[in-house]
């Protein structure tokens, strides 16, 4: 069964630009257990809202598709990376990592403003006070409310 998500990042680090740019990517550096579980859950298949934090309008931008297993996140073994972690080994991983491709950018952006006073979206975790984990699983209601929205 076909899973929805949200995926949160800060566009300096990652963007959905970037995303079109590359096609596809590891989604690697998630370093919360929580957010961790949910990406242990993703399939192929699987949609994802593409949110951008940390910027003016923070919101939606566009729908990325989970389009590889989930695997052992690599930068938690590389000493040069700032993700590392010396407790995750290759043997006993602790961090994930999904394959992501590039689905759509949105003309328009879908503001958590918007999405917080859109009574279709109520109960959608990104608009939950306090909400701030970078992976967040998301119903496929509220998944097509929030396409419909960017097209008008």
């Amino acid at each position: 069964m076909k899973k929805y998500w949200l995926l949160k990042t800060e566009p300096s680090s990652y963007s959905i630009d970037d995303l079109e740019n590359d096609k596809e990517t590891l989604w690697t550096g998630v370093r919360n257990y929580q957010a961790r579980n949910f990406l242990r859950e993703m399939k192929p298949g699987d949609m994802a809202l593409f949110y951008h934090s940390s910027v003016q309008p923070m919101g939606v931008f566009g729908v990325a598709k989970i389009s590889g297993e989930v695997m052992p996140d690599p930068t938690a073994f590389d000493k040069k990376d700032s993700h590392f972690d010396p407790k995750s080994t290759k043997a006993n991983p602790i961090w994930y990592a999904p394959k992501i491709a590039f689905s759509k950018k949105f003309k328009n952006t879908v503001t958590l403003d918007a999405i917080k006073f859109d009574p279709e979206l109520e109960g959608i975790m990104v608009a939950a006070r306090g909400s701030r984990l970078s992976v967040q699983p998301v119903s496929e209601a509220h998944f097509k409310r929030i396409v419909e929205m960017a097209a008008r």
